[in-house]
């Protein structure tokens, strides 16, 4: 079985149970008041986190140095921002444990070594001569 269709199905059945769980103790209004709440404030959370992504990546730019992390970082706080807009314990939970800088330097630091960049890799070369052929030898005058 696939990952992702284990992530399709695994997660709304954890979602469902957490709502279950989490609304018999506290209520339906108290729930659903919790949900939007988390949403909303790790939505501004995430704004927040993604002016100070783009004002390092300026940054950087200004240096004449590519800002690799911030594109990284800033696709990660889209993804954590999509979590937080999906209605969930969980999915929030994940959501904000990423948008966090200390974990989401931790995730990004074991996607980048367990996926190694095109510059890591062992590059192939293929070695051989040319010979440059110069085109005023060719017309005829």
């Amino acid at each position: 079985m696939s990952t992702f269709l284990l992530l399709l199905i695994g997660i709304p059945i954890l979602e469902i149970y957490l709502f279950i769980k989490i609304g018999s103790q506290i209520g339906a209004f108290n729930t659903i008041s919790l949900i939007f709440i988390t949403a909303f404030l790790g939505i501004l959370y995430a704004r927040y986190e993604g002016f100070n992504t783009i004002k390092s990546g300026m940054s950087q730019l200004i240096k004449n140095e590519m800002p690799i992390y911030e594109i990284i970082s800033g696709a990660t706080l889209a993804f954590a921002a999509m979590l937080l807009i999906l209605p969930g314990f969980a999915t929030d939970v994940f959501g904000l444990l990423i948008i966090f800088p200390p974990t989401r330097r931790f995730l990004i630091k074991k996607l980048s070594t367990k996926y190694p960049s095109e510059n890591k890799r062992k590059q192939d070369f293929i070695n051989g001569e040319f010979e440059d052929i110069d085109e005023d030898n060719d017309r005829k005058v």
